[in-house]
């Protein structure tokens, strides 16, 4: 009877524990999704009853799952538009967008005209820019991704001017199939880029119009593709959400940041 008594306490205590814990669900862009993990982990640590998910998808799925409540938080790496002023975003660190190419590519730096020959294939082959005389692979991404929509902005392109051989997800996908072909060049997180590169990963970060992509260019400002790296919500966060996104935007987690090649933002 003892035991069976025990029994019964020792499942309440565990209902009475998970009952507790509380959980919190972000989603959205896949180069905001490694610093928000690195962030839930912390927080983990230091608030035992929370459990936090962190989903990727795109800046897009971000947006979308924030607005209709299928997340607490999005995540998105771009600045709200006009139509999305129903929510609110909390800038949690500043990253580029740069191109890439595998380690063995001689060529190291680019000028805009070069990209927008290449992305739109006018230029086929290495040679005409500087490098071996092989075909160039072009690696575009997939729709729903503001690394697209920022790198299509700059270079005044068209989705549909794009004459892509593979279209990839996430900065982790994009950076692996440029490590995995020689002849490759892409556009990733300058962050997600410089860190791998860092790693030893076999890719390298290419030079545009003279500027060379780094962390300091990014805080500087000089670097021309620069993008904010955003949490965001539908109204002003209450509860966890709230104490998560105040301790994602303290400098709490400066060390983070700069962990993964991300500028932290101005406080």
């Amino acid at each position: 009877m003892r035991l069976v008594t025990s029994l019964f306490i020792a499942l309440g205590c565990l209902a009475a524990l998970s009952a507790a814990e509380e959980r919190l669900t972000l989603s959205g862009s896949s180069t905001v999704a490694p610093l928000a993990s690195e962030f839930a982990r912390r927080f983990e640590v230091q608030h035992p009853s929370v459990r936090i998910d962190v989903q990727t998808g795109g800046s897009t799925r971000g947006i979308t799952d924030a607005r209709a409540g299928r997340a607490h938080i999005g995540m998105a790496s771009r600045a709200l538009a006009q139509d999305e002023d129903d929510l609110i975003a909390y800038p949690i660190a500043v990253d580029g967008i740069a191109c890439i190419v595998h380690r063995s590519n001689p060529v190291t730096t680019l000028n805009k005209a070069h990209i927008v020959g290449i992305f739109s294939g006018k230029i086929t082959n290495w040679k005409a820019v500087g490098g071996p005389d092989r075909r160039i692979v072009v690696v575009n991404k997939a729709a729903g991704r503001s690394t697209l929509e920022l790198f299509l902005q700059h270079f005044s392109l068209k989705a549909e001017q794009i004459a892509a051989d593979v279209v990839i997800g996430d900065n982790a996908q994009g950076i692996k199939t440029v490590a995995g072909s020689p002849d490759a060049i892409g556009y990733v997180s300058l962050g997600a880029a410089q860190t791998d590169a860092d790693a030893g990963v076999a890719i390298r970060l290419l030079g545009l119009d003279g500027l060379t992509p780094s962390i300091s260019s990014v805080r500087d400002g000089s670097w021309p593709i620069i993008r904010p790296l955003n949490l965001i919500v539908r109204s002003v966060p209450t509860g966890v959400a709230a104490d998560f996104v105040a301790f994602a935007r303290s400098g709490a987690i400066d060390d983070l940041i700069l962990d993964l090649a991300f500028v932290a933002p101005t406080r």
